[in-house]
């Protein structure tokens, strides 16, 4: 028999009518936490859903992974940083795959040589190509994402991320093979008399700035007049701020082309439209966002989104 939550009035099974066993909204406003703990419900219906049970691990109130609920923000936050760490310290100094080599490539970078590593389609949205880069995309993502999250819940926030992610690099790296189908499957970089050469052509894209795109996407739908604070010192609405970051990218793609100063510009492209139609389905749908960022009483602050092609 389905049940209806009174916060976020989605219509469940009876596994997942409290609040904490789905994605609810309201759980987040809901000033009784107390009673997420001791409900007075039947312990049958409180506990674990049917997936953490198979996994054998305890996502239910109170459980292990309690913390991860409502949480996915940060959770991809440490996922960066853990990517980065992999990069420039266990790839090169462990296994001794030095940076910029084609299997460094090959792990972390959504490249015309190999697009169809499965896997790359997953580790080249966390991994980043330096130090600034990752820390301007932290930024972002800290205050946009948990606003999006809010809204939208953790699941499909961890979805919208990892979808729009994946696609935006395709886009930089389909459009370059359009453009030069001779570089696939050939290794972009060679040594030849001890010099090493990058083939020409050739794209490697990695960065979380085509997901992040999305969420600033979704969020100018939902809300246009969003203030923030661009770069923590200029204030202004969201859409100005949309408009300038995509006037940007479209600027430096037909001055220097989608790649122009090594950076994914059609990927930024292609991750701020996939948030924008997300938006706009969402809109339909009735749900709204809110008012303001914050953080310590402030606006937020939108950073720059950077891309070996970053994104």
């Amino acid at each position: 028999m389905p049940y209806q939550c009174r916060l976020c009035g989605g219509t469940f099974c009876s596994e997942h009518r409290l609040p904490e066993n789905h994605d609810c909204a309201g759980l987040e406003s809901w000033n009784d936490p107390n009673g997420v703990f001791d409900s007075g419900f039947d312990d049958s219906v409180s506990g674990s859903s049917a997936s953490s049970s198979v996994l054998g691990l305890d996502t239910g109130p109170g459980g292990v992974l309690a913390y991860f609920r409502g949480n996915a923000t940060y959770i991809l936050l440490g996922v960066m940083w853990l990517m980065f760490l992999v990069q420039y310290v266990v790839a090169p100094y462990v296994f001794g795959i030095e940076q910029g080599t084609q299997a460094w490539l090959d792990l972390f970078t959504l490249n015309t040589s190999h697009p169809l590593y499965v896997w790359t389609w997953v580790t080249s949205v966390f991994a980043h190509g330096g130090l600034t880069h990752i820390v301007f995309n932290s930024i972002v993502l800290y205050f946009f994402g948990p606003v999006v999250e809010r809204r939208i819940g953790s699941r499909k926030l961890v979805a919208l991320f990892l979808a729009a992610g994946a696609l935006a690099g395709f886009a930089q790296v389909g459009s370059t093979l359009l453009q030069h189908p001779e570089v696939y499957g050939r290794e972009m970089l060679f040594v030849q008399d001890g010099t090493t050469y990058r083939l020409t052509n050739a794209t490697a894209v990695l960065g979380a700035s085509g997901a992040i795109a999305a969420l600033m996407g979704v969020l100018t739908v939902l809300n246009p007049n969003l203030r923030i604070l661009l770069y923590f010192v200029i204030p202004m609405p969201l859409w100005v701020a949309t408009l300038l970051f995509a006037g940007y990218s479209v600027l430096m793609s037909s001055v220097g082309g989608i790649g122009a100063g090594g950076v994914a510009q059609l990927a930024h492209l292609a991750g701020l439209a996939l948030g924008l139609l997300y938006g706009v389905k969402l809109k339909r749908e009735g749900e709204r966002a809110p008012q303001e960022l914050r953080f310590g009483g402030g606006g937020g602050g939108m950073g720059g989104m950077g891309g070996r092609r970053r994104r």
